[in-house]
């Protein structure tokens, strides 16, 4: 069922959500993370991929086609955003930290900073490092996905107003005491939390294709694994509730 004629109780976005273009983990098409996303009721999602901005043809193709579909049908398009940016992968240590442009010189910004990590690396790679995301941060905001207080107090002082910490659920027994650590590193920097299941495939029925990938990328069997498999399977799209 799609958001026509829904009431939205909670206003909510995905704003970390991979697809298939992070080559190996991501276990799902834009197609499907729009789509289901919509269908769930969030108000929008945010594609971010690793250090790459390739799925968002595909990404605003999906939403232009079911609105259509609306439209054809009589009813208005749905009131839902998408936006898309790039997971940053770095190669010194630096935590992941997520960036979208908030305008077009922005995003001119962004897909230079990617290009400046691929030209140092072979293909397929992107060398980046936290001094290439400072040259160009400009118009950039920033999810930093570790608490990570002194890269948040430096990302802070340089993009004030633009820089969040990301909190998950990830259900894994300790979650009372990671979102308390996070909320206190967050309130000792002054940023903002930001609520995301960093989503990796768009139903929780897509664990098992996410387990070969990762098999694919580790190198091993599903039957050898073991720990290199997720612990669970929520790492999919949650309604906002």
């Amino acid at each position: 069922m799609g958001r026509a004629g829904r009431v939205r109780e909670m206003a909510f976005a995905e704003l970390i959500a991979a697809t298939h273009f992070s080559f190996l983990r991501g276990a799902s098409p834009p197609c499907d993370m729009v789509g289901q996303a919509n269908a769930l009721g969030m108000a929008g999602i945010g594609i971010a991929d690793r250090n790459t901005v390739a799925g968002a043809v595909q990404a605003h193709r999906a939403l232009k086609k079911a609105n259509e579909g609306l439209v054809e049908q009589g009813l208005p398009p749905n009131d839902f955003d998408l936006v898309v940016g790039a997971r940053l992968v770095f190669a010194d240590g630096t935590p992941d930290i997520v960036a979208y442009p908030v305008d077009r010189p922005a995003w001119g910004r962004l897909t230079r900073l990617l290009s400046t990590g691929n030209l140092r690396a072979k293909k397929g790679e992107c060398d980046l490092k936290l001094a290439d995301l400072l040259d160009w941060q400009e118009g950039l905001l920033l999810i930093v996905t570790a608490p990570d207080a002194a890269l948040l107090a430096r990302l802070s002082e340089v993009c004030p107003g633009r820089v969040w910490l990301a909190a998950a659920m990830p259900r894994a027994g300790r979650d009372r005491r990671r979102l308390a650590g996070r909320i206190a590193v967050a309130r000792s920097v002054g940023v903002p939390l930001l609520a995301t299941n960093d989503a990796l495939y768009a139903t929780h029925e897509q664990r098992p294709l996410h387990d070969v990938l990762t098999c694919i990328r580790e190198g091993t069997t599903l039957a050898a694994a073991g720990r290199k498999l997720a612990a669970n399977a929520e790492r999919h799209l949650k309604a906002p509730e």
